[in-house]
């Protein structure tokens, strides 16, 4: 199991343990995180699965697809450099410790 700290916009820290293989997103739905909504069910054709990933981590994530960046321009008050659709991003053992803040509201 890899760690992933989601950072609720209330300042709610959940630390959670999500599978090798989920998405964040499908993470934050299983441990109860506030503030993903993610109404396309992972299939990054909405935004409402954004987030603000950590800086220390932006550069440890694969880069996002042309199709993640369309999308992104949907999403509320978008990043450039620190936004990602939690959908898009694939848990490995790699990305332990990975933190991501969710925004006010989605999309």
């Amino acid at each position: 199991m890899t760690r992933v700290v989601y950072i609720e916009y209330s300042g709610n820290r959940i630390e959670a343990d999500v599978a090798a293989g989920l998405s964040v997103m499908e993470g934050a739905r299983v441990n109860n995180v506030a503030g993903i909504e993610a109404e396309c069910g992972g299939s990054c054709s909405c935004s409402t699965c954004h987030v603000y990933v950590d800086p220390a981590w932006i550069d440890r994530l694969p880069a996002k697809l042309p199709m993640e960046e369309d999308i992104l321009e949907l999403a509320h008050e978008p990043d450039p450099a620190l936004s990602r659709l939690s959908c898009q991003i694939e848990i490995s053992d790699d990305l332990d410790g990975l933190t991501v803040r969710i925004p006010a509201r989605q999309g």
